[in-house]
């Protein structure tokens, strides 16, 4: 008797075997189990229940150590990147894009096959082959009419019939909630789902990725990625203000107003045809402000540390809830009964509205800084020398607020496009109190520059720019007059010693014709009347005062 109670457990456990061995889409998809409660309220339009059974047969499973991963594509491996436009406000659509990235010089072709790129070389070099796959002429793939059973997904649904379907060589299996939603596509498949019953929080997108292998399927690739529903609009603000040196540090400046820009994440549009608004606290007792523009202005006048607060209301539409049925009205006995109660009903297309709230906080810091800088005064530098390809000239710069540490500018063509030089000094902030510098700067010749001139500390920047035009050197100017007068001067003694020299020759001739005695005397005589005809030529204004003159006469 006891034999026979084992041989027919071991039936029952024999007849148990297939249903027990069928593999089931979250034990291929995940480790973990959905409640049947949270598969329910979870339920995503379009997605299947992951208790389903897998055709493994069809779409082998294999573990992540399994060694046969490593042959599952040629030339290496295949990624698969899985995104998301999370965070997404409960109500709105979601959508996740599964892109594959293929081994190196592998590319898709117009036609879903898989061909080596054109002049690309991979560490064995270029390949003799033009494709790692070709699908389109593969054996059997959608020819004749008993080739159809492979053409399902691995729940057994067939695979739907559109344009274009036989160049979707992959099959890609989205799998989240305890749900699944198979789709055909390419080296890229999108899938948006509704979050209307999607529970709030955090919550896991899993992906596997199947290629043809003739009959087939072999599994390539497999990725997560985590996503979120929030009930609170998602909120994001930028800040800009004009001079401030880091935009990211929540560092600005005191008297400059600050731009405050409010994005709202709604990729799918969701808010629409909401009402917004935007309530501000920015924490100096300025009290709240409340808008309907996302843009807003805001200048402080004190230093310090002040919190920021923003609330955002957005007025979702959407169908108005069943009402309650009301209790019935007492009446009493001499009433009549046909008289009844009437229950005030909403019109069936009525629109209410579920306001959703968005939040945002920062701490703000409030500095001294470079409030404006402006160039007063160009002068040009006069130079002892010539420099004609470096020409100076100097800037008078004044500048509102306290006083820089570094003054910077940019020489640039007129049209501020091409640069000719940087430079950059530091300023000494011992100076005074008054912001009031003098920058000189070269300029390889004359013409007309464009000057960006910046004046910074650890936390401000100002800039200004201006057209800078170089004059060329006139030639009356003081250092210009000087340099003539000493080329005339050169020129000058030069034609003195050129004509003393050819009087010198005629008085020798003479002083040989009258003899010794006199020659001496002649000599120095002759030599005196030369420079006084000299000093005639180039002064004839001063011959009566030369004593000289006098006795010209005589020597002859």
């Amino acid at each position: 008797m006891e034999c026979l109670y084992y041989f027919l457990g071991f039936l029952l456990l024999a007849a148990r075997l297939p249903l027990d061995a069928a593999k089931r889409f979250h034990d291929v998809l995940s480790n973990e189990r959905t409640s049947d409660y949270m598969r329910k309220h979870n339920q995503l339009a379009g997605w299947s229940s992951d208790e389903n059974e897998w055709n493994e047969k069809l779409y082998p499973v294999w573990k992540k150590e399994d060694p046969r991963w490593k042959n599952s594509w040629k030339g290496g491996h295949v990624q698969a990147i899985l995104t998301s436009d999370s965070p997404a406000l409960v109500g709105s659509t979601i959508t996740f894009v599964v892109d594959l990235v293929f081994p190196r010089c592998q590319e898709e072709d117009v036609s879903g096959n898989i061909v080596y790129e054109k002049n690309c070389r991979n560490e064995t070099g270029p390949s003799p082959d033009l494709y790692v796959y070709n699908w389109t002429e593969e054996d059997g793939w959608g020819n004749g009419p008993n080739q159809h059973h492979h053409h399902v997904y691995p729940d057994g649904k067939p695979f739907p019939h559109h344009p274009g379907w036989k160049r979707c060589t992959f099959v890609y299996v989205f799998h989240t909630l305890g749900q699944y939603l198979q789709k055909l596509g390419r080296g890229s498949a999108r899938v948006s789902i509704n979050t209307a019953n999607v529970t709030l929080g955090p919550q896991l997108m899993e992906v596997i990725v199947y290629r043809r292998h003739r009959h087939a399927y072999v599994p390539i690739a497999k990725v997560k990625d985590v996503y979120v529903v929030t009930d609170h609009v998602p909120v994001f603000v930028t800040m800009y203000q004009k001079n401030d040196r880091n935009l990211s540090d929540e560092t600005f400046l005191r008297d400059l107003p600050i731009m405050f820009n409010v994005l709202i994440h709604d990729p799918s549009h969701f808010l629409n045809e909401s009402a917004i608004y935007y309530k501000w606290n920015f924490g100096d007792n300025t009290g709240l402000f409340v808008s309907n523009n996302p843009t807003l202005n805001h200048t402080y006048v004190l230093n310090g540390a002040f919190s920021l607060n923003l609330t955002v209301q957005a007025a979702v539409p959407g169908p108005c809830p069943s009402p309650a049925p009301k209790p019935p009205t007492p009446t009493s006995p001499l009433s009549s009964a046909g008289d009844s109660p009437l229950e005030l009903r909403k019109a069936p297309d009525e629109t209410c509205h579920i306001n959703r709230y968005g939040y945002f906080r920062a701490t703000l810091t409030i500095v001294d800084g470079i409030l404006e800088v402006n160039i007063i005064q160009m002068t040009d530098v006069l130079m002892p020398a010539p420099q004609p390809d470096n020409l100076l000239m100097d800037f008078v710069v004044t500048c509102q607020g306290i006083m820089p540490t570094e003054v910077c500018t940019v020489v640039s063509d007129p049209s501020c496009q091409i640069t000719y030089n940087t430079v950059c000094d530091p300023v000494d902030v011992n100076t005074g109190d008054s912001c009031f510098l003098t920058v000189r700067r070269a300029f390889r010749g004359s013409g007309t520059y464009c000057l960006n001139l910046t004046l910074a500390d650890d936390t401000s920047l100002a800039l200004t720019s201006t057209l800078v035009p170089v004059p060329a050197r006139d030639p009356a100017s003081p250092s210009s007059m000087a340099n003539g007068a000493l080329v005339s001067v050169g020129c000058l003694a030069i034609f003195v010693t050129v004509i003393t020299l050819l009087v010198y020759k005629k008085h020798k001739e003479y002083k040989y014709l009258i003899g010794n005695g006199t020659g001496i005397v002649v000599k120095g005589k002759g030599l005196n009347v030369f420079l006084n005809h000299a000093k005639a030529m180039f002064c004839p204004g001063n011959q009566e005062k030369d004593p000289l003159l006098k006795h010209q006469p005589e020597t002859v």
